[in-house]
C-alpha cells in the first residue's frame, strides 16, 4: 500500500470529524439535542474535557498531561504507520492503524486549538459559539474541550430488575455515551484488528517462514542423488 493512499484516507477521516464538530459547535448550544432517526439516534452536543467516551483526568494539570500524551502518541504514530507501510504489512491492518491514528489526531486538534478558536458554549443562556471571536477563545493552548455529538440511546427509560446486584432498581440506558467521529474511528480500528488479526498477520508469518536463504554457500562438488 502506498503512503499517499494512507495519507488521503487519514485526511478524509479528519475532514469528516472536524466538519461535524465545527457544525455542532457553531450551530448548537451546549446540551441541545435533535432527533435524527426516531429516539434512538440523536445529535446531542456535549464537551468532553478528558479522554474518549467522556472519561476524565483530574484538574488542569490532568488536562495538560492528557493533551501532551495525545500529542506524543500522534507523533510516534506517524513513524509506526510509516514502518508498517515500508514493511508491507497487510493493507487491512494498515488501514485500521490509520483509523486509530486519524481518531487520535482528530481529538488532539480539539484539545490543542478549540479553546483558542471558539468562545464558550454556555447552556444557561443557550448561546451558540462563534468561530474566532473578537474577545478571544474560552481557554488557552492545550486546554480545548473535545466536541461530542453522536448519541444512540437505543434502550432508555428502563430500570435494572430488583434482583440485579449492585444496581437493582436503578435507571438503565443503552447506549449511554456521547461520542464523535474520531472516537468511532478509533473504536472501529481497534475492533477490526481484534476480529481480523489472524488474516492480517497470517500473510506476514507465511512470508517469514517461506523466505529462502540467499547467502548460503554453494558447493560445486555437492550432487543431488
Amino acid at each position: 500500500m502506498k503512503s499517499r493512499s494512507v495519507i488521503l484516507f487519514i485526511l478524509l477521516i479528519l475532514l469528516i470529524d472536524q466538519s461535524f464538530k465545527f457544525y455542532i459547535k457553531t450551530h448548537f448550544y451546549l446540551g441541545q439535542e435533535v432527533n435524527v432517526f426516531g429516539h434512538w439516534f440523536r445529535l446531542h452536543f456535549v464537551e468532553n474535557e478528558g479522554m474518549a467516551w467522556g472519561w476524565k483526568m483530574g484538574g488542569e494539570w490532568g488536562k495538560i498531561a492528557l493533551t501532551l500524551f495525545r500529542l506524543i502518541a500522534v507523533l510516534v504514530g506517524v513513524f509506526i504507520i510509516r514502518g508498517f507501510i515500508q514493511k508491507k504489512y497487510h493493507s487491512g491492518f494498515i488501514m485500521c492503524s490509520a483509523l486509530i491514528f486519524a481518531g487520535a489526531l482528530g481529538n488532539l486538534i480539539d484539545s490543542l486549538f478549540y479553546g483558542i478558536l471558539f468562545n464558550d458554549s454556555n447552556p444557561y443562556i443557550q448561546n451558540v459559539a462563534t468561530f474566532l471571536p473578537k474577545g478571544g477563545g474560552y481557554a488557552g493552548f492545550l486546554h480545548g474541550k473535545v466536541v461530542d455529538m453522536l448519541y444512540f440511546p437505543i434502550i432508555r427509560d428502563s430500570h435494572y430488575p430488583a434482583w440485579f446486584p449492585f444496581w437493582n432498581g436503578e435507571e438503565f440506558e443503552f447506549f449511554r455515551p456521547v461520542f464523535n467521529i474520531a472516537d468511532a474511528s478509533i473504536s472501529i480500528g481497534v475492533i477490526a484488528i481484534l476480529i481480523f488479526q489472524n488474516k492480517f498477520f497470517k500473510q506476514k508469518e507465511a512470508d517469514k517462514h517461506s523466505t529462502v536463504e540467499t547467502n548460503a554457500k554453494v558447493d560445486d562438488n555437492y550432487q543431488i542423488q
